[in-house]
């Protein structure tokens, strides 16, 4: 670590603390040569796979996109927002879980349906009846006794 003040390359951590709810660190540090105090924060970067869409084109994941796709699917339902991002965190977790550099935007799609039908029944048929493209009421009918059945 430079000192921001002499660019001395020796430094002292003199105290760290968790901050953030446990995401970040907090460090003190004092530099060696010009004694000189300041505060850094470190938080873990963590890598999200690209994704492989359907046409076989490859993009970075995007967490908005995953954002308004859920919140598309939960509007107007009875789903608090303390909910919404614990799901989107899980999500993001099990995607890093996977291990791998690229996933399938179809695994993502079927992540979500997943979490979705943990978190409310409704909004998990919104979101189907767009991403499996649903053409007619019969395969509204058809996925509606699924749930059913899985109950």
């Amino acid at each position: 670590m430079f000192c921001p003040f002499c660019s001395a390359q020796e430094t002292k951590v003199i105290d760290s603390r968790l901050v953030a709810g446990g995401e970040q660190i907090r460090r003190r540090r004092q530099c060696l040569e010009c004694t000189e105090r300041y505060t850094t924060f470190e938080i873990a970067e963590l890598v999200m796979p690209k994704v492989i869409k359907r046409d076989e084109t490859r993009e970075p994941f995007d967490e908005d996109k995953l954002v308004a796709g859920l919140t598309r699917a939960l509007e107007k339902r009875p789903v608090s927002t303390e909910s919404i991002h614990q799901t989107i965190a899980k999500i993001k977790s099990s995607l890093r879980a996977v291990g791998e550099r690229e996933v399938k935007s179809e695994f993502i799609g079927e992540l979500i349906m997943s979490a979705l039908k943990e978190l409310d029944k409704v909004a998990y048929v919104r979101f189907a009846s767009v991403y499996r493209s649903f053409e007619d009421v019969k395969e509204f009918g058809e996925e509606i006794a699924k749930l059913s059945d899985d109950v």
